[in-house]
């Protein structure tokens, strides 16, 4: 039986939410210890291997595996022939160029003959080089943050998230030179039976993430008052609309945004809606 093989981060927060979300799907690894290097899952065709983070495009590119989670500044920095399968919206952050936060900044030039320390020297080369700007780069494997403090570099290029670690070493963000966030990565021609288990897994992810910040809600209206609730309600295509027992009125039903909910419910009471009843969405399959 053919089995898709995908690479996930051995350790992390990304670790943590790429299985969090597979999970999701339904499909079910067997993770007897941390250190687990291989896992088979018990009920969909695919072995997982728990790799370096850094080391995930090359794995894909190369075939051994034929699907990665990473974060897109690993893909950016290694520059290796992958596809990008699905953009997965969790684990944003930004790369960016941070100085002591007693420097003025007035633009690029600011970095002419500066020395800048990142672990992630492609990235901002090709930056240095679209803007023409001639630096030193010094490549230091974690705690870049620390570098302007102790003499090491003038300046720093590294993931921002919250911006609290660069506020702590007193650095301030000057420029961000790109967005990053988690992506499903393939390799290049996969066969037509991996192919299939790799849409099949697309599919249950799309449904999870469909469903993220969406509730189902439930309501009982005056028959009179379906067209204004109606366009309270537009839901996915529009509300379903059910005849109730007792005369004149009606059972509506739709999906809503969370981050809307009581600007909706508000309205929804103003307009003549009464028992409403709100839900959890698990999955949304169109």
């Amino acid at each position: 039986m053919t089995q898709l093989k995908i690479a996930v981060q051995n350790k992390g927060r990304l670790f943590e939410d790429s299985m969090a979300l597979i999970k999701e799907t339904g499909i079910k690894f067997s993770l007897g210890s941390s250190r687990v290097l291989v896992a088979s899952a018990k009920n969909f065709p695919m072995d997982a291997l728990f790799l370096r983070d850094d080391d995930i495009p090359q794995t894909v590119a190369d075939g051994v595996s034929d699907i990665g989670i990473v974060g897109e500044n690993e893909v950016l920095e290694k520059k290796m022939d992958v596809v990008i399968a699905k953009r997965l919206g969790f684990s944003k952050c930004r790369l960016s160029l941070a100085i002591p936060k007693s420097d003025e900044y007035n633009g690029v030039e600011y970095f002419i003959g500066k020395k800048i320390a990142t672990s992630y020297p492609v990235i901002l080369q090709d930056f240095l080089d679209k803007h023409q700007i001639k630096a030193e780069i010094h490549v230091i494997n974690g705690s870049v943050e620390i570098a302007p403090g102790i003499g090491l570099a003038d300046a720093i290029f590294d993931i921002v998230s919250s911006g609290s670690t660069l506020v702590s070493n007193r650095l301030k963000e000057v420029e961000v030179v790109t967005p990053s966030e988690a992506l499903l990565i393939a390799t290049p021609n996969l066969s037509a039976e991996k192919q299939a288990i790799l849409d099949e897994l697309i599919f249950r992810l799309e449904s999870v993430q469909r469903a993220e910040g969406k509730k189902y809600i439930v309501l009982n209206a005056p028959k009179d008052k379906v067209a204004e609730i109606s366009a309270i309600l537009p839901g996915m295509k529009s509300p379903t609309v059910t005849n109730l027992a007792e005369e004149g009125w009606v059972s509506m039903s739709s999906v809503i945004a969370e981050k809307e909910f009581w600007e909706i419910i508000g309205k929804l009471k103003t307009a003549g809606a009464q028992g409403i009843l709100v839900m959890p969405i698990e999955k949304m399959i169109f």
